[in-house]
């Protein structure tokens, strides 16, 4: 049986269940207030017989002790006053019966002349002894609610008889039959109502359902359990007011939220970036730095046979893959600078072999002197000796390769000085290459020259610092980054020849979303280095601020960034606690 079959079944049983226990409370009700209504007009009837000055003084006349032989007196009551009182008394009141008798229980009046004189059938003690009394009982004439009210003398010394008034408990039924009938209309209106009702109640739960039935339902549930926990992606969904209402354990740490149902999507935890992907619902991927995770958000809408549900949010883990993308892409620069360097060195063996062929050993020699006082990774960057990690020393080889192809002269400054080996290599070029490629980025975009630089002349060794400046007059775009350790503690400085940090930026500049680059937030995927430099700059419990926006507080005229790593260095053997 169909959800809504069983549902509109089950709330027609209850509704007439409910009727009909409530009509059968008002029936026995109605019968009980009925009784009591002719009882009181019965004692009502009777009270005003009995109160009649000519009833009293009739009555006084047959007492006990005045009749011997009732019978005989049976023509004479007949024709008498009480009789017609009484007969007159029931016409107009339209009463069963209206009684009177002597104060021994004879009657004196009666409907039915050939009764009179005989001893009434119900008990007429309580009346005669100066009570009411109103009570239901079955007589001669049938069953009737009676009033038996005491007949006194005309000084209302003492009882000379009793009247008795009953009304046909057939009046008392054919009155509670009109009045069921009429709540019986309004039982059938209330049922048609509740049919109504309940009929409503199960298109609406099929709406709500989506037409699905309990068995469906079920296996819904336990499937969606079993899918949200069991992959790898975290999930959020919320419904058309953006109430959350399913949160997987993945997407609880993937997003560091606690996610509890029906709260506002704004209040459980989420960053701004990913709150705004997930508000925007567009189906594009978006990277968002959460805590020290990278993750790929993607929101998209959600419906049903044209019916809008909601929106889904899934979040995908992109921090060892993008570990992986940085190191790949260190490899790569190291590989473009050893192919370079090859060539250089081919260059090199070429003239020394001129040289000798040439009958010229002196200016060999002297060539090979000046080979010699420069290594390989010297000519890539000069005073790459003053540091002794040869980790720092490839990757800043490889970040001076890219400057060179941008058209950037990258430097190290004068104070200069690493004397350790690394501990965490991925986390120290996270935040040591966000920011030499942000300030790349800045010299290249901010200087005319490094725009117009070609690939070839980018492949040369890079200027000196004494000579910026080249022949035609315009400046060299320039980055200069200063490393010193302290300890086990690494400090960065890292400063261009850009345009610098705008005002309006100074506050936000690391925010999540917030880039000095064009295309930036979520459309272009921007605004997520400096974001992540500091979120790993704190887990180490350092820390990458903004020193300077830019101007004359700076050598280059740039921004200048520094960053403070501790626990990142180590005395003698480079001992690596991350994979690379």
């Amino acid at each position: 049986m169909r959800l809504r079959t069983q549902i509109v079944l089950l709330q027609v049983v209850l509704v007439a269940l409910t009727l009909g226990i409530a009509f059968g409370v008002f029936a026995y009700v109605g019968q009980q207030r009925l009784s009591n209504e002719y009882g009181q007009r019965a004692l009502a009837v009777a009270r005003t017989v009995a109160i009649d000055p000519e009833v009293r003084s009739e009555a006084s006349r047959y007492t006990s002790a005045t009749i011997t032989d009732p019978r005989a007196l049976r023509d004479e009551l007949a024709a008498g006053q009480l009789e017609r009182i009484a007969e007159e008394t029931r016409r107009r009141t339209g009463a069963l019966y209206v009684v009177i008798t002597d104060d021994a229980g004879i009657r004196l009046a009666h409907p039915d002349p050939a009764r009179l004189g005989e001893m009434v059938s119900t008990d007429p003690s309580a009346a005669l002894a100066g009570g009411e009394v109103v009570i239901q009982e079955r007589g001669t004439l049938g069953e009737s609610v009676r009033a038996k009210v005491p007949v006194l003398r005309p000084d209302g010394e003492s009882v000379v008889g009793e009247v008795s008034v009953g009304i046909s408990t057939a009046a008392v039924r054919q009155q509670l039959w009109v009045d069921l009938g009429r709540a019986g209309l309004l039982a059938a209106a209330a049922l048609v109502a509740g049919v109504i009702g309940s009929m409503l109640l199960a298109r609406r739960w099929h709406g709500l359902t989506l037409g699905l039935e309990p068995p469906e339902l079920a296996e819904l549930v336990r499937e969606q359990a079993a899918v949200l926990h069991g992959i790898g992606e975290g999930v959020v969904a919320v419904d058309t007011r953006w109430r959350v209402t399913v949160v997987n354990d993945e997407a609880r740490r993937l997003l560091g939220i606690d996610g509890a149902s029906g709260r506002a999507v704004d209040e459980i935890g989420l960053t701004p970036r990913v709150l705004r992907v997930f508000r925007a619902a567009d189906g594009r991927p978006v990277p968002a730095a959460v805590g020290d995770r990278l993750v790929v958000v993607t929101a998209r809408t959600v419906s049903r046979d044209g019916r809008e549900l909601g929106a889904v949010l899934s979040v995908r883990d992109r921090t060892d893959i993008e570990s992986l993308t940085r190191q790949l892409d260190a490899v790569r620069s190291m590989s473009t600078v050893l192919r370079a360097q090859r060539h250089e060195f081919a260059n090199r063996l070429h003239l020394l072999s001129g040289l000798l062929h040439g009958g010229r050993p002196e200016e060999a020699a002297q060539y090979i002197g000046e080979l010699l006082g420069s290594g390989p990774l010297g000519a890539a960057l000069p005073g790459m000796d003053a540091v002794h990690d040869p980790y720092l020393q490839a990757f800043l080889a490889a970040k001076a390769a890219h400057a060179r192809e941008s058209g950037v002269d990258l430097r190290l400054g004068p104070n200069t000085w690493v004397d350790a080996n690394l501990v965490v290599p991925v986390d120290v070029t996270t935040v040591l290459g966000n920011l030499l490629d942000n300030a790349i980025e800045a010299a290249r975009t901010g200087n005319p020259a490094s725009k117009d630089a070609s690939p070839v002349e980018a492949t040369g060794v890079s200027l000196s610092a004494d000579d910026p400046t080249p022949a035609d007059g315009v400046p060299r775009a320039q980055v200069e980054v200063e490393l010193v350790g302290e300890g086990t503690t690494l400090h960065i400085a890292v400063t261009d020849s850009g345009a610098g940090v705008a005002p309006e930026l100074v506050e936000s500049v690391f925010a999540e979303g917030v880039s000095t680059r064009p295309d930036n937030g979520v459309p272009g995927g921007r605004g997520v280095g400096l974001a992540l430099s500091r979120q790993v700059a704190r887990a180490l419990g350092g820390d990458v601020v903004l020193s300077s926006p830019g101007g004359n507080g700076t050598p280059l005229g740039g921004a200048e960034f520094i960053a403070r790593l501790p626990g990142v260095l180590v005395e003698g053997e480079t001992v690596w606690a991350q994979p690379i």
